[in-house]
């Protein structure tokens, strides 16, 4: 049954490992806004190793949506912090390191993506174990400061550390249960409509018309699997992967926020879904984020995504 639901997970469990690039849309200080990741690195390095959240959250914005696998949406800081002083109460964190591998220019705001590895160890049991992930990163610029909106993640391969990762008491969200956005403007209209498009080629397990939705340069990041750099690789997983999908009964995916930027659109989503395989059925939560690019023609095309699971896998 593990195997069926990690067949499904990676449908929505969307990924990265590529070369330094700064994309411009306006001009930034690019220098500052490097000089700036630097330093966020070198500090959230420091508070892993040292088990000082306030050190990571301290860069974190007053409505930070925190999104780690295999949990809840943490909404907030408040609730963020409480995430990060339970993962330090259950784990020593022996070994970490973090890469940033991109930062895309949004216009008001910036995507880092970036991967990371980490060995920790259960302190009840003593057991320790290697993580490889990778993250996407939504920064906010206002008056030359910048502010961590949203952080996600997911890893590289499976692990049996699963449940150890699950923190049931932290006060998070399933944003999949919550109200989703009013359709009441025209790019609200726009993916709304395209999720609707999803939810059927999906349960269809139509690879060539899920492909359509991303642009040559895309990347995109699955669940369990290595990062697509590029198009030509991401429609060889799709063609393939169809193929591995339970039967879905019922899909939705709906709109949680968007942040309308212009030539790029931020869109944080979330699915239910009620799918069967064989003697196994099941109900799945997730979310996660795409960017969305405006294409010459009119078209919106997903340029980047990654997206992860809920505390119900």
């Amino acid at each position: 049954m593990r195997y069926i639901r990690n067949i499904f997970f990676c449908t929505f469990l969307l990924f990265v490992n590529f070369p330094n690039v700064i994309a411009k849309t306006v001009p930034i200080n690019e220098e500052s806004i490097n000089d700036y990741m630097n330093k966020f690195i070198i500090d959230c390095t420091k508070g892993m190793l040292t088990a000082n959240p306030e050190i990571i959250v301290s860069y974190y914005s007053e409505d930070i949506r925190l999104m780690p696998a295999f949990q809840k949406t943490l909404l907030g800081k408040e609730n963020a912090s409480i995430y990060h002083k339970a993962f330090f109460e259950r784990f020593n964190i022996l070994k970490y390191k973090r890469e940033n591998l991109e930062i895309l220019d949004l216009g008001s705001q910036f995507s880092v993506l970036g991967t990371f590895t980490m060995k920790i160890q259960l302190k009840s049991t003593k057991q320790i174990k290697e993580l490889k992930g990778k993250y996407m990163d939504i920064w906010e610029k206002e008056e030359g400061k910048f502010s961590l909106i949203s952080e996600i993640w997911n890893y590289n391969h499976h692990t049996d550390f699963t449940e150890h990762l699950k923190f049931n008491n932290v006060p998070g969200t399933v944003l999949a249960y919550q109200e989703h956005l009013p359709i009441n403007n025209d790019i609200r209209f726009e993916l709304a409509a395209l999720n609707r498009f999803m939810e059927e080629f999906i349960s269809q397990g139509d690879h060539k018309l899920w492909s359509q939705l991303y642009t040559n340069d895309v990347i995109s990041m699955f669940s369990y699997k290595p990062m697509y750099l590029d198009k030509e690789s991401l429609d060889t997983f799709l063609k393939y992967h169809v193929a591995e999908l339970p039967i879905f009964e019922k899909l939705d995916i709906r709109n949680n926020h968007i942040d309308d930027l212009g030539t790029y659109i931020v869109n944080y989503a979330s699915h239910i879904a009620n799918w069967r395989n064989d003697d196994y059925s099941g109900i799945s939560t997730g979310k996660g984020i795409k960017i969305w690019r405006r294409q010459s023609n009119g078209s919106l095309k997903i340029v980047r995504q990654i997206a992860t699971y809920d505390y119900n896998y």
